[in-house]
């Protein structure tokens, strides 16, 4: 499953840098090891969506009430990279995760 979610600039710079390796959210949706999360990165200054994403994977999940404040669930995450038909979808520029806008759908449906 693919899980399209804000994330802040501040926290998006990181996790894209590497730096940020994990992500702390409310657990109120069926997160799994092994689903996708479609980072999108927002504004929150502006309350707008920057137009940046990534695509991580969920490789493990921390859901202990001693560890984790009531409600909460903590995800390891990696970067991942998308293929289609061999080729990375990021040869189309500017549109990283595909999942997550339909701004260059008439682009990438003269590419199938």
């Amino acid at each position: 499953m693919i899980h399209a979610l804000k994330c802040a600039t501040e926290y998006f710079k990181d996790v894209i840098s590497g730096k940020k390796t994990f992500e702390i959210r409310i657990n109120d949706r069926t997160y799994e090891v092994g689903d996708l999360l479609a980072l999108n990165e927002y504004d929150m200054e502006h309350e707008v969506y920057t137009g940046a994403s990534c695509l991580v994977h969920i490789d493990y999940i921390l859901n202990n009430s001693d560890y984790c404040k009531d409600g909460f669930i903590v995800m390891s995450i990696k970067p991942c990279e998308v293929r289609k038909s061999g080729s990375p979808y990021d040869e189309i520029k500017g549109y990283s995760v595909p999942f997550a806008s339909y701004a260059n759908k008439k682009e990438e449906s003269s590419r199938t």
